[in-house]
């Protein structure tokens, strides 16, 4: 799948590839043409994804290629062991999580999960959890606290699921109840967007000491096409939406409402998968490190006075 931006990278790379095959073909010594125009993509390439707008990031976080929550945990852990259901309606398969090892430590690994083809994604409600899943979550993260293993949660979502039913069995309090318990977990928390994180379904399992985003992620209280539709009755200004929205990476960390931001490769997690599971397994462990020395009740304290400081503006 190529996005529109992809274009002119993409119409050079199958110039370099038939003159690749015109060189295997005819036996022409193409070497010195093909390695310009190999230095020209990836000038274009670095120039392209430097710049990329608002809208732009929206769609990359969105290829159906990115890796999602379940590719991370198979990429990055071992022994990872699923465990499904609320203990009171149902198991929500938009909702996974389970204990696993990462780096030899065992983690609580917790996630919205996205699916690669139809199928997959009707499966898994399109990464939009309903009650039950933020309760199946806030029951896994209860377990970890009683075994004192650190949670990790991988955010990629459109939004909480928002069916009649859904509201029906409690969604409000399902996510509110979420973030008045994960600001008392004694436990290490961190927490990662790795696509979409769209609204209270995003910050459902987001309350964390540390909160990360990955590069081409976007993280907000409504999504561009939605905030459109509410201010212009149409989906047809979602690219200003995006940009009156500010919802990038670098953009929640200027605001100070992530701690960091993990760089993907260029052009997408998308486009070396391996090389991205390493990079956030290399950046999680790094920083269950430093929380390992931060005693309990310190941890606590600075998570409570990290969000509490959000939106306060003062003289």
């Amino acid at each position: 799948m190529l996005l529109d931006f992809e274009q002119p990278i993409a119409a050079l790379e199958e110039k370099l590839r038939q003159m690749q095959q015109l060189a295997q073909e005819s036996e022409v010594d193409v070497n010195e043409a093909a390695t310009a125009l190999e230095a020209r993509i990836k000038s274009l390439k670095k120039e392209t994804y430097a710049n990329l707008t608002r809208w732009q990031r929206v769609q990359l976080s969105r290829h159906p290629e990115r890796p999602y929550t379940l590719d991370y945990v198979e990429g990055m852990t071992t022994k990872f062991v699923e465990l499904h259901g609320d203990r009171t309606v149902a198991d929500d398969k938009a909702m996974v999580g389970g204990l696993a090892e990462l780096g030899g430590r065992p983690v609580m690994i917790i996630g919205q999960q996205k699916g690669h083809n139809t199928k997959q994604r009707q499966f898994r409600n399109f990464g939009m959890p309903n009650p039950e899943g933020y309760r199946k979550a806030l029951r896994l993260m209860k377990l970890a606290e009683k075994f004192n293993v650190p949670i990790i949660t991988l955010i990629d979502t459109p939004g909480a699921f928002p069916g009649l039913e859904a509201e029906e069995r409690g969604q409000g309090e399902a996510i509110a109840r979420n973030l008045k318990e994960m600001f008392m977990l004694k436990v290490p928390v961190i927490c990662v967007i790795i696509g979409e994180g769209a609204s209270g379904g995003a910050l459902g399992i987001a309350i964390g000491d540390k909160v990360l985003m990955l590069e081409n992620t976007w993280y907000s209280v409504i999504s561009p096409e939605s905030c459109s539709s509410i201010l212009w009755r149409s989906w047809d200004y979602k690219e200003q939406a995006a940009e009156a929205l500010k919802l990038t990476a670098t953009d929640m960390q200027k605001a100070g409402l992530v701690d960091g931001i993990i760089k993907e490769p260029l052009g997408g997690a998308h486009t070396d998968k391996s090389q991205m599971i390493a990079t956030l397994k290399k950046t999680l462990l790094k920083i269950l490190k430093e929380l390992d020395a931060v005693p309990a009740e310190e941890r606590i304290s600075q998570r409570i006075d990290k969000f509490s400081a959000m939106g306060v503006f003062n003289n």
